[in-house]
């Protein structure tokens, strides 16, 4: 039989080439650690993109109310009023949706354009992860509550934000049409009062004061110049016998013929 014979290792000369590798293998491994802890904690510390959710609070303060000191149970509280805040809960929801669908174009453009940080960016995708969870939960609760509510109660809480957006603009409507009203009534203040009965006798005398001089002013000044000559011909006395001459002075005496 031939054996088969191996070449010797030389173990020593192995060392530093495994060495090296496990180096690089554990910076990377705590590099990628440090990393990830610190996108966690700066995560953690972005301010949030929505206020705090007031009616989430009030409908998981109302399902895990704790019992009055003194009293072994606590009150349960109706399910109409479970139903009514998670209904709330769910208008809420629909509310911060549209704001984010109406917030993420106009988001992506700036990014792209550098415009923002990736702070906000991060701040955004943080947000919308929040939604996905949010309306998951509210999904859940409503079938808890009433079953195969969770298909329909989405649908009544947008219902309701159409009226309430409809009735905000009749609000609005209404309170322009009192400003004006309002504007109205003070400029009526403001207007000279009409004539009484007793000026309105005087009224017309004081017209027809007015008239001639404003007829002059209409008229032009050759008009207005023929128009003040007299339209009948001035009557010429005749000479009368003692304004003539002949009756001042006497008439000549007729010369007598004589003799030459």
């Amino acid at each position: 039989m031939v054996s088969l014979s191996f070449p010797e290792v030389d173990w020593a000369s192995l060392i530093l080439p495994f060495s090296y590798i496990g180096l690089v293998l554990g910076t990377f491994f705590v590099f990628a650690r440090v990393y990830r802890k610190r996108k966690a904690q700066q995560s953690a510390n972005l301010q949030p993109w929505f206020p705090p959710h007031l009616q989430r609070d009030v409908y998981l303060s109302l399902l895990h109310m704790e019992p009055e000191p003194g009293s072994e149970k606590p009150k349960k509280v109706p399910d109409s009023i479970l139903r009514t805040a998670l209904l709330r809960r769910a208008v809420e929801d629909i509310n911060r949706i549209v704001k984010i669908r109406t917030a993420k174009q106009a988001c992506q453009s700036l990014l792209e354009r550098g415009s923002v940080g990736d702070e906000l960016w991060q701040r955004f995708q943080r947000a919308e992860k929040e939604m996905e969870e949010e309306l998951r939960d509210v999904v859940m609760e409503a079938n808890a509550l009433v079953p195969n509510w969770g298909q329909f109660i989405f649908q009544t809480a947008n219902t309701i934000v159409n009226n309430e957006m409809i009735r905000k603009q009749l609000d609005a409507t209404q309170a322009k049409a009192d400003e004006e009203k309002a504007w109205a009534a003070q400029t009526a203040k403001l207007t000279p009062a009409p004539a009484s009965n007793g000026d309105a006798t005087s009224a017309p005398a004081a017209l027809k004061e007015i008239a001639p001089a404003a007829a002059s002013l209409d008229t032009p000044p050759a008009a207005s110049a023929a128009s003040s000559r007299p339209s009948t011909p001035l009557s010429v006395p005749a000479p009368s016998e003692a304004t003539t001459p002949s009756s001042t002075q006497g008439t000549p005496s007729k010369k007598k013929k004589g003799k030459k």
